[in-house]
């Protein structure tokens, strides 16, 4: 393994971490950017559609772009702009609500371009590794998420306003993630396909989409679980403190504490995901995930009290975690001469998730009980497990399956750097 690579593994997590503390630091402080614009009850879902609606056309320009850019470069650029518009988010008035909504609009579009292109490059550089490390990556995301959900609960705990709270944050991380793309490592190209002319990356192309298509009808399966995991994902993030405070009576602080849970669990199985992996394989991890899951959203459904509720939801966390990191891998195993096209299109299913996720369950509880609505994701979860195949290695036309070695051809390839 080159110092290329393990250059280009760090480098990539930090910008998961970066990534995990600016969503974390827009959506935990929602109520307050509400009230500094004057932001009426019925057009802030409005709003907070829109952002994973832009998101998900950010997506879709990505499998465009690159076509003619290669992922790391897309990344470079993408992370200071979600930045900035973080800040931009926290810098207007009372009033503003049209600079809210271009700041937001600008927030979706790059957000959806930064997923896609994070993931893009963690597959890639999975595969010149040769064995399983995204869930590592994803596990820097939720790190981040916790941080930025910290100094979001300081933030508010203080009354700081949010360009105050967003500042410091903001001039740190930017600076530090331009210096961290230096070392960005987009992946080897699959054996028959050429580099692109201007070069660079470890041998890599700039799109990974050539020597083959997407074919939809097989990316499916995965598209469903990413829609799964997200309505389940969604459901927790949304729906954890109205459930513990009002069906399982807690109190008003004791509410908070699950999120923070399933945050802090998620971390501990991504992080340790990985060797899962590498021991019993991709597919036995995900069915064992989902079961797990599942097990949590039965537990939330039947709990007595506020404790075994809190139960269901660090389930949750183990169980959801592995979910989205192997099906971006499994993407890429599944096409692996159009690894960023697949990466693309699979990356929008996560914002479809996330639209249908709370007001399902919303829904659900209004018409009929939040401990029924907590059923349908347990549902969904399950079905999870009948298309675990499509995490399996695929062989292909090159011989073998994927995540294997390429380490020679990594080092040939770096001295281009």
């Amino acid at each position: 393994m080159t110092d290329v690579l393990r250059r280009g593994r760090a480098s990539l997590a930090f910008g998961f971490f970066a990534q995990g503390v600016a969503f974390a630091l827009l959506v935990t402080r929602i109520p307050a950017v509400q009230e500094r614009y004057g932001v009426s009850d019925a057009l802030l879902p409005a709003f907070l559609a829109a952002v994973p609606v832009l998101a998900g056309i950010g997506s879709v320009t990505t499998e465009q772009l690159v076509k003619r850019v290669r992922p790391s470069r897309l990344l470079r650029w993408s992370q200071p702009v979600v930045l900035l518009a973080l800040l931009g988010v926290g810098a207007g008035g009372e009033g503003q609500v049209a600079g809210l909504a271009v700041a937001l609009g600008v927030f979706g579009l790059a957000v959806g371009a930064l997923d896609a292109s994070m993931n893009m490059l963690g597959v890639s550089l999975q595969r010149s590794y040769g064995r399983s490390i995204m869930l590592s990556f994803h596990a820097a995301y939720s790190l981040g998420g916790i941080l930025g959900a910290s100094l979001a609960w300081a933030g508010a705990h203080w009354q700081l306003a949010l360009w105050v709270s967003y500042l410091p944050v903001v001039a740190v991380l930017l600076p530090a993630t331009l210096v961290g793309s230096r070392w960005y490592v987009d992946g080897d190209p699959a054996p028959g396909r050429e580099a692109p002319a201007d070069g660079g990356g470890v041998g890599g192309g700039p799109g990974g989409s050539a020597g083959g298509g997407v074919v939809f009808k097989l990316l499916l399966p995965l598209c469903l679980v990413m829609t799964f995991a997200y309505i389940g994902d969604s459901t927790v993030s949304n729906w954890s403190a109205k459930y513990l405070k009002d069906v399982l009576g807690s109190s008003e602080q004791l509410a908070t504490v699950p999120y923070n849970v399933y945050m802090v669990t998620t971390l501990a199985g991504r992080a340790l995901g990985d060797l899962g992996v590498r021991r019993f394989g991709a597919v036995a991890v995900v069915r064992l995930g989902s079961l797990v899951a599942a097990g949590g959203f039965a537990v939330v459904a039947v709990a007595p009290g506020a404790w075994a509720g809190m139960l269901g939801f660090t389930l949750l966390g183990l169980g959801l975690c592995v979910l989205v990191p192997q099906t971006f891998a499994a993407a890429g195993r599944l096409f692996p001469g159009a690894s960023d096209a697949a990466v693309a299109r699979l990356n929008i299913f996560n914002y479809v998730g996330f639209l249908i996720g709370s007001p399902l369950v919303g829904a659900l509880g209004d018409a009929w009980s939040y401990r029924g609505a907590m059923l349908v994701p347990m549902v969904l979860v399950l079905v999870t497990m009948g298309y675990a195949r499509s995490f399996a290695p695929q062989p292909d036309r090159y011989g073998g399956g994927h995540e294997r070695p390429r380490t020679a051809d990594v080092g040939r390839g770096s001295n281009g750097l």
